[in-house]
């Protein structure tokens, strides 16, 4: 993996993408793509700045917001946002369904050859999407930001520098910042990726794994002005738990057995090496009682038969899944 991570991004936008960081099949160049919960008093700015981070960049584009479900007003002033900004697109979910599903749902209706992504919390900077255009010119499919001068608490800055070297180890992609929301993929790459749970964190790393290249660039992070953090303390024990079933997706999706199988290998030696060493035992005449050793051995067995067992399963799964998702969604223009 190749990354620019010392690399400050910019500030003024270039005005000369004609054009090849947009060629492909979609209807615009570019959709910014927006979820928002409970960020009503931040949206009309934050609309307001993209379309100035925009201007001389490429007029063909798109603000896709995605309502996930918000309790305040945030619905009535995006609609109001939109009646001065033909930009803006709306799809409002029933009820929070989570950064995931709002991702997951964008990036289907995406129509730009570009997408970006940004929180609606005004911590991202809008100006930063020139310099994460120039980078997908240099030949990457997704450019992740580094919020290299993070503006947040000390609790969540420090559990986040843990969780991305941890991140970073087991998954071989040196970046700095995986949880980043502001990112820049190509269509192909938006459309391949398939966002469920809380996978949004890992979407650089499912990337990386489908043979796309990721890069990275510092990009400036803004201290939070309204309203409060929608990421509870949970947040650090949800990711490793994520990170673990990324790793198992990405390396074992399609065969699970070989890696149930091993864990089944390691207990039935043991196992039929103990009840083995008893029954050479019991041959040689020598009479047998139950022993806690003998109880482990049988236990390792039965182990061994349940990993089995659920590789089966898991390939029985694989085998006939349906990878479709479905949110109900109450409004959408």
């Amino acid at each position: 993996m190749e990354h620019a991570g010392g690399t400050r991004g910019v500030t003024t936008l270039p005005q000369t993408h004609q054009r090849p960081v947009f060629e492909g099949p979609g209807e615009l160049d570019l959709t910014v793509l927006v979820p928002a919960f409970n960020e009503a008093e931040s949206l009309p700015e934050l609309i307001d700045r993209i379309v100035e981070a925009l201007d001389g960049v490429t007029s063909a584009y798109e603000i896709l917001l995605i309502d996930d479900g918000s309790t305040d007003e945030t619905t009535r002033v995006a609609e109001e946002v939109r009646t001065r900004c033909e930009q803006l697109r709306r799809v409002t979910f029933q009820r929070n369904y989570g950064k995931s599903a709002a991702l997951a749902v964008g990036f289907q209706r995406a129509r730009g050859n570009v997408v970006v992504t940004m929180d609606a919390d005004l911590q991202d900077d809008p100006a930063e999407i020139g310099a994460l255009l120039d980078k997908l010119d240099e030949g990457y499919d997704l450019v992740s930001g580094w919020k290299f001068d993070r503006k947040d608490p000390l609790i969540k800055t420090s559990t986040s520098k843990v969780f991305n070297a941890v991140t970073r180890m087991a998954s071989g992609l040196d970046l700095h910042d995986f949880n980043c929301g502001l990112k820049a993929y190509r269509q192909e790459v938006a459309r391949s990726l398939q966002v469920y749970g809380e996978m949004h964190r890992y979407l650089p790393v499912l990337a990386h794994v489908m043979g796309f290249r990721v890069g990275e660039i510092s990009v400036r992070h803004e201290a939070r002005r309204f309203g409060e953090t929608k990421f509870g303390r949970n947040r650090f024990l949800n990711g490793m738990f994520d990170l673990m079933t990324v790793l198992f997706l990405t390396r074992q999706r399609t065969s699970p057995l070989h890696f149930f199988g091993r864990i089944a290998l390691v207990f039935g030696v043991l196992g039929s090496l103990i009840c083995a060493y008893f029954l050479v035992i019991w041959i040689g005449g020598a009479g047998l009682r139950v022993r806690p050793i003998m109880l482990m051995g049988v236990a390792f067995l039965l182990v061994a038969i349940q990993f089995v067992s659920l590789g089966l399963v898991a390939e029985l799964l694989v085998a006939s899944k349906d990878t479709t998702t479905h949110y109900r969604i109450r409004h959408e223009d």
